[in-house]
């Protein structure tokens, strides 16, 4: 029985130490407990994080101090946040992967740049986390040639779709939407045409025309094999619209004049039973032009049975305001409005960062599901282009003139990222309301997991001290002029934790 004392000496001497553990534990877990009690309030603020961008300050996207909300009350302007009050869901964020972007993308950058550049794009932890884009079917004004998924020699047609192929975007559409589509699985894809095959046309050409009555179903099905084409090219379509600016007929790059009668009609008996038929998701949007032609879509969606086809409204920035949006709401609120395309390019002056996050603050607050700029990377020199637009400019530059390629993100990454990085598809714009007069421009949004986003805009040309106010605590910050600042917080993430 020797060993017994020895073993009993080995239990005491690990229960001794257990004991100092426990101890010392208890002293880690106290530390100053009764002796100096933790401060309450400390514990449960909620910690603000900021991200602000200034032109002026040479600033893009930079962290600054957190805050934290408080009970006191602040002198001054309050903007008060109100989540119990929702307005729209937010499907995202994006812009356009044209013929022109694919093409650089796919051949000005190595691989390893693109990889990089396209998580910096749609990742939402590493990048910026863009979910919407919206493709041309076919040629467009940014494009390297000028063709369509149909394309017959002169006088001759295929109403039965004989020769439809997507061949063309096999050589680097495709596969660098596959590449962003494998960095967020969640992109929603926007499908356009600026113009349906010329032998569908009273002009026979891809450029000028409308379409023949005759090429109304052939055009119902020309949809249809795209959708079904794409989707089995591992690219899912979120949703169509019938043409990309019906009421313009470009003279130097492929469009089609569209009135609203007519899409009503390609709509209701046409488009509508196509998709219906061959059990397609994919949604339908009218229109897919100017706020200042809000009577088309209007039109379109007087129709009942046009109406039921349709989830709703495409609109583009390029005349008229947003607050047309919100007329068009009011008309028919139960239909979702995206805007589809806003380029920025040379033609804007002044500061650009504020010309483009006011776009995207007050697209939102005027009804916008989406905020979709155009090209997603252009080159040095604003190209490649087939016409149009010679002075675009994309979200990213990729400038191949050196060696190696460089890529620079623009003014337009900056805004987007001050919304897209925060506000996840499926987020609902909550109320915001100023107390004051004040030039701040500001929306806000609650994620399905609950954090609020605040965007706040100070296009003045003096900084403005205001507070935020939420669910009875406030924050006060001081944004300088001619800056954009993202606030998130989460409800659930309190200091000290």
């Amino acid at each position: 029985m020797k060993p017994l004392p020895e073993f009993a000496k080995m239990i005491l001497r690990c229960m001794s130490l257990l004991s100092m553990l426990a101890a010392l534990t208890a002293s880690g877990q106290s530390r100053g407990g009764k002796k100096h009690p933790p401060d309450s309030r400390a514990q449960n603020s909620v910690r603000i994080a900021i991200v602000e961008s200034s032109e002026a300050l040479q600033e893009s996207l930079r962290d600054k101090p957190s805050l934290e909300f408080s009970a006191s009350q602040p002198a001054g302007l309050v903007v008060r946040l109100d989540a119990s009050r929702t307005y729209q869901q937010i499907d995202g964020f994006g812009a356009s992967i044209t013929d022109s972007s694919a093409w650089l993308l796919s051949q000005k950058l190595a691989p390893a740049q693109r990889t990089a550049l396209l998580k910096q794009l749609f990742d939402a932890n590493q990048g910026i986390g863009l979910a919407i884009l919206r493709q041309p079917m076919g040629s467009s004004d940014f494009s390297l040639a000028d063709d369509s998924y149909d394309d017959m020699p002169p006088g001759e047609s295929d109403p039965q779709l004989k020769h439809f192929t997507i061949g063309r975007d096999r050589q680097y559409v495709l596969p660098v939407l596959r590449e962003a589509l494998a960095v967020n699985p969640k992109l929603k894809i926007i499908a356009s045409p600026w113009s349906p095959p010329g032998w569908m046309k009273t002009s026979g050409s891809m450029i000028g025309g409308t379409l023949l009555p005759s090429s109304f179903a052939p055009l119902a099905g020309y949809f249809v094999r795209f959708v079904q084409s794409y989707e089995a090219a591992g690219v899912p379509i979120f949703a169509v619209t019938p043409q990309n600016e019906p009421r313009n007929i470009p003279g130097d790059y492929p469009g089609m004049g569209m009135t609203a009668e007519e899409q009503t009609i390609f709509i209701r008996e046409h488009l509508g039973p196509a998709f219906r038929d061959a059990h397609l998701k994919t949604k339908i949007m009218g229109f897919d032009h100017n706020w200042d032609l809000m009577d088309f879509p209007d039109k379109i969606l007087s129709d009942p049975k046009a109406a039921e086809f349709s989830a709703g409204t495409a609109t583009h920035c390029y005349g008229g305001s947003p607050d047309a949006q919100t007329k068009l709401h009011e008309h028919f609120p139960a239909k979702g409005i995206w805007l589809t395309e806003c380029s920025g390019g040379e033609w804007q002056k002044g500061n650009l960062l504020v010309a483009q996050a006011d776009l995207i603050i007050e697209t939102t607050r005027n009804w916008g599901q989406s905020v979709v700029l155009w090209n997603l990377a252009l080159d040095q020199n604003h190209a490649p282009h087939l016409g149009g637009c010679t002075d675009c400019r994309g979200v990213v530059t990729i400038d191949h003139s050196k060696s190696p390629t460089v890529v620079t993100p623009t003014v337009d990454f900056t805004a987007l990222a001050h919304a897209s990085k925060f506000v996840a598809p499926g987020a609902l714009r909550i109320d915001s309301t100023s107390s004051g007069d004040s030039p701040l421009k500001h929306v806000a949004f609650r994620n399905a997991d609950g954090s609020i986003v605040f965007l706040a805009l100070n296009p003045g040309e003096s900084a403005v001290t205001f507070s935020i106010a939420w669910q009875g605590q406030y924050a006060t910050y001081v944004l300088q002029p001619g800056a954009v600042a993202t606030f998130h917080w989460s409800p659930k993430s309190k200091t000290g934790h």
